[in-house]
C-alpha cells in the first residue's frame, strides 16, 4: 500500500511540474505559450508594463503595489510589522491597537523604509562573460566576476540615477541589470490590530481555511508631497470568482528548484537542522525576556512573530527535504537533464563535470560548516551594526573594485539608511539575545573554540552579554560620529562592541576568503554551466529560481482536497465570527472588541480570504492578486502548509497561495474602522 501511494505521489509531482501553474516568471519572459494553451489569454505589452510599474518591493523583505494615483501602497501587516514596531513606544503600541490617519498631516513617517519600483531591465550576460575568461582559474574568475559586477552597477547608477542591481538568473545562465526608482519618504496610513491581521496566530499560520485581515497601507511622498502617478492598480471589490485566471506580481525571495542533488542533500543533512536549532534558541530567549513584563513583551513581539513564522516555514520545507517522493522527483529531474546532455557530445564535454564539481565543493564545505555558521553573534542588532560600521569605515577607504560586496558605491545609500537608522535598539533585549546565542555557539563549538574565547575573554556568558549590551551603538548619533571620524576614530574607540568587532572582522574576513576560494569559486562557475545546459536543453521554457526580484505568477482561484474533504476557495466574515465562538473567543482566536461591537454592520457573506494555484514563496507577501483586466482583486499573505515544499518542487494538486479579498478589505475599512476617507480615495480612483 505504501509503495503504491509513493508511486502515485511521484507520478503526480512529475506531471504537475510539466502541466501545472508552476513558475515565477521574469517580466521580459512571460509564459505566453502556457497562458494561451491553458487559459486562452495573452497579456499585452501595455498590460505587462502597467503591472510592472504598479508593483513595489519592500527592501526590508516583502512586496506591495500602488492602489491610487496619490501614492498609496498596499502590503501585508506582517510585512509592515517591523516599521510598526519601530514607530511604537511604551505609551502607544501600534502593533496591538492599529492605526488610521484620516488626513495626510496625521500620517507617520517610517524611520528606515526603502521601497523600490522596477523601471527597466538590461541583459548584460555578454558583458560579464567577456570579462570572465573561460581559461581563468577559479579564483581569478571569481574576482573578475565581482569586479565586473561592481563596475556595471556603478556605471548604471551614475548614468541613470536609479538603484542598479546585478541579478543572476538560471544559476548564471543569464545576468541582468535591474534598475529601480527608490523611495525613502514613506508614511503609515492604515493598519489594523495584529490580533485580526494574524488571526488564529501560529496554530492557523500556513493553513486554510483562514480568516486574516493581513493588510497595511502606506503612502509614498516625493518632495514632501504625496506621489502623483498614473501607474496604479484599480480596485475591484467584487474580487475573483471560482476558477478565474489571476496573476501575482511580486518579489519571491528564493527557491532551490534548479539546485543539484548535492545541494539538496546538504540542505537536508546540514543546513536545515542547524537553522531549526537556531530559531528555537532565539525564540526561547525572546519568550523568556518577553515574560518578564508587558513592556518587554511589546519590544520582543515583532521578532518572536518573525522567528516563529520562519520556524514553521522551515519545518515544512525540512519535511519536504526528507520526503522520499520529492527526493525521487528531484533526482529524476537531474538525471533527465544529464541524460539529454549526454546525447550531445559537444555540450556534454562542456558541462558534464559541473555536478561532480559542486558535489566536491559541498563535501569540503561540511568540514568548516559549523565554524562558518556559529562564529558570529547572529541575531544581535548591536553586533550587526558594529560589524557593518567597522567594515563601512575600512571598505570605503579602498578603491571601489577592491571592496567587499555590500560596500560598493552603488550599494552605499541603502546601507547607510540602515546603519544610521534612528529605529530603537533595546539594550535589555540585546543582553538576552547575546546570552542565548553564546549558549548556542558553545553547545556546538565548545568553550575552547577560538571565537568563543575571543568573545568571552575569560568572563562568564552572563557578564559578557551584559557588557556588550551597554554599547553606545544603540545611539545613531554615536554611529554617525564614529563613521565621520574614520579609521582613526574607529581604532581609538573603547566601546565594547566596537572593540570586539574590530577583532572579529579579521576572523570573519578569513572565513569569507575561505568560502570564496574553496566554495564560491567552484560552485559559481559550475552552476553557471548548469544554467547554460538548461538553456541548451530546454530553452527559456523553465522559469528561473526566485531572486527577490519582480516576477509574474499565474493560476486560478480554486479549492483543493484536504483532510478527506474539500477546502473551499474562499472564506467569509460569517466564518470568522463562527471560528471565534468555536474557540470561546480566547487566545489566538479572540476577536478585537470593535468586531463584536460592529458585527451588525458587517455583511457575513463578504469574502475575507481566498486561495489560488499561483506559485509563490516567501518575499511574495504583500503582492497584489490581479485579474486579466489589470485590476487588483486580492492581497497575497501566505501559502498553505502544502505549499512549503514549493521551495523545491511545485505540486498544483494542493499547493495554494492564500490572499486577503479586496471586498473583505473594503468591508473592514468602511464598516469596522470608519476609514471612509481612505476607502473613498481608493475607490474613487476607479
Amino acid at each position: 500500500m505504501k509503495q503504491i501511494k509513493l508511486l502515485v505521489i511521484i507520478f503526480t509531482l512529475s506531471i504537475t511540474s510539466l502541466f501545472g501553474d508552476e513558475g515565477m516568471w521574469t517580466f521580459n519572459n512571460p509564459p505566453y505559450k502556457l497562458l494561451k494553451e491553458r487559459y486562452n489569454f495573452t497579456p499585452t505589452k501595455e498590460w505587462l508594463e502597467k503591472i510592472q510599474l504598479s508593483s513595489v518591493r519592500f527592501n526590508d523583505g516583502g512586496s506591495g503595489s500602488f492602489i491610487s494615483s496619490t501614492g498609496l501602497v498596499l502590503t501585508n501587516h506582517h510585512v509592515a510589522l517591523g516599521q510598526l514596531q519601530k514607530m511604537s513606544s511604551p505609551e502607544i503600541d501600534y502593533v496591538k491597537v492599529g492605526f488610521y490617519a484620516n488626513s495626510n498631516s496625521k500620517e507617520i513617517k517610517c524611520t528606515d523604509l526603502e521601497l523600490n519600483v522596477l523601471i527597466s531591465m538590461e541583459n548584460v550576460t555578454a558583458k560579464i562573460n567577456s570579462a570572465v575568461k573561460s581559461d581563468m582559474n577559479p579564483k581569478d574568475a571569481l574576482e573578475a566576476r565581482k569586479k565586473i559586477f561592481a563596475s556595471l552597477e556603478k556605471e548604471s547608477t551614475e548614468k541613470t540615477k536609479l538603484r542598479s542591481d546585478i541579478v543572476t538568473l538560471y544559476n548564471g545562465g543569464e545576468y541582468w541589470i535591474y534598475r529601480y526608482k527608490k523611495y525613502t519618504d514613506v508614511r503609515l496610513v492604515f493598519a489594523p490590530e495584529q490580533q485580526i491581521a494574524f488571526y488564529g496566530g501560529d496554530p492557523d499560520n500556513f493553513t486554510f481555511p483562514r480568516y486574516d485581515l493581513d493588510m497595511t497601507i502606506f503612502r509614498i511622498y516625493e518632495n514632501d508631497k504625496p506621489l502623483q502617478s498614473t501607474n496604479f492598480l484599480k480596485w475591484n471589490s467584487a474580487g475573483a470568482s471560482e476558477n478565474e485566471l489571476v496573476f501575482v506580481s511580486g518579489h519571491p525571495g528564493s527557491t532551490n528548484r534548479l539546485q543539484t542533488m548535492a545541494q539538496f542533500n546538504f540542505n537536508r543533512d546540514y543546513s536545515y537542522p542547524a537553522r531549526l536549532k537556531t530559531f528555537k534558541f532565539r525564540i526561547a530567549a525572546l519568550k523568556k525576556f518577553s515574560a518578564l513584563n508587558p513592556e518587554n513583551a511589546r519590544k520582543a513581539k515583532g521578532q518572536i512573530f518573525s522567528l516563529e513564522n520562519s520556524l514553521k516555514a522551515s519545518l515544512g520545507e525540512y519535511d519536504g527535504l526528507k520526503n522520499p517522493a520529492i527526493t525521487a522527483t528531484k533526482q529524476k529531474e537531474e538525471n533527465e537533464l544529464r541524460s539529454r546532455l549526454s546525447l550531445q557530445s559537444e555540450l556534454n564535454s562542456k558541462y558534464s563535470s559541473s555536478w561532480s564539481d559542486i558535489e566536491f565543493a559541498y563535501k569540503k564545505l561540511i568540514s568548516r560548516y559549523n565554524d562558518l555558521l556559529y562564529r558570529s553573534l547572529a541575531g544581535s542588532t548591536l553586533a550587526s551594526r558594529g560589524l557593518t560600521l567597522v567594515r563601512f569605515i575600512n571598505e570605503t577607504a579602498k578603491e571601489d573594485s577592491k571592496r567587499l560586496d555590500g560596500y560598493h558605491e552603488a550599494q552605499l545609500a541603502s546601507l547607510k539608511m540602515q546603519l544610521f537608522s534612528p529605529a530603537p535598539i533595546y539594550s535589555d533585549m540585546e543582553e538576552f539575545v547575546i546570552s542565548a546565542r553564546l549558549n548556542e555557539i558553545i553547545s556546538v563549538l565548545g568553550e575552547n573554540d577560538q571565537f568563543v574565547k575571543m568573545v568571552l575573554k575569560n568572563k562568564s556568558i552572563e557578564q559578557t552579554a551584559k557588557d556588550l549590551s551597554t554599547s553606545e551603538l544603540i545611539n545613531p548619533e554615536f554611529r554617525k560620529k564614529l563613521s565621520d571620524g574614520g579609521i582613526s576614530a574607529l581604532n581609538k574607540s573603547t566601546d565594547p562592541m566596537i572593540v570586539l568587532m574590530r577583532e572579529y572582522d579579521a576572523m570573519s574576513r578569513e572565513m569569507i576568503t575561505w568560502q570564496d576560494e574553496n566554495i564560491s569559486s567552484v560552485v559559481t562557475p559550475a552552476g553557471e554551466k548548469i544554467g547554460k545546459a538548461l538553456f541548451a536543453v530546454y530553452g527559456s521554457d523553465k522559469s528561473p529560481d526566485a531572486t527577490f526580484t519582480l516576477r509574474l505568477a499565474y493560476g486560478s482561484v480554486k479549492g483543493y482536497p484536504m483532510n478527506g474533504t474539500i477546502a473551499p476557495y474562499k472564506t467569509v466574515y460569517g466564518g470568522l465570527f463562527t471560528r471565534a465562538m468555536e474557540f470561546d473567543n480566547k487566545g489566538d482566536f479572540e476577536l478585537p472588541k470593535n468586531y463584536w461591537d460592529k458585527k451588525n454592520k458587517i455583511n457575513p457573506a463578504t469574502p475575507l480570504n481566498f486561495v489560488s494555484t499561483c506559485d509563490i514563496i516567501g518575499g511574495n507577501s504583500g503582492s497584489p492578486v490581479i485579474n486579466t483586466k489589470g485590476e487588483i482583486v486580492g492581497l497575497i499573505f501566505d501559502g498553505n502548509i502544502e505549499s512549503l515544499v514549493g521551495r523545491f518542487v511545485y505540486d498544483e494538486t494542493s499547493n495554494r497561495s492564500v490572499s486577503v479579498h479586496t471586498g473583505g478589505m473594503m468591508e473592514a475599512m468602511r464598516n469596522i474602522y470608519d476609514a471612509t476617507e481612505l476607502a473613498n480615495e481608493i475607490e474613487n480612483n476607479n
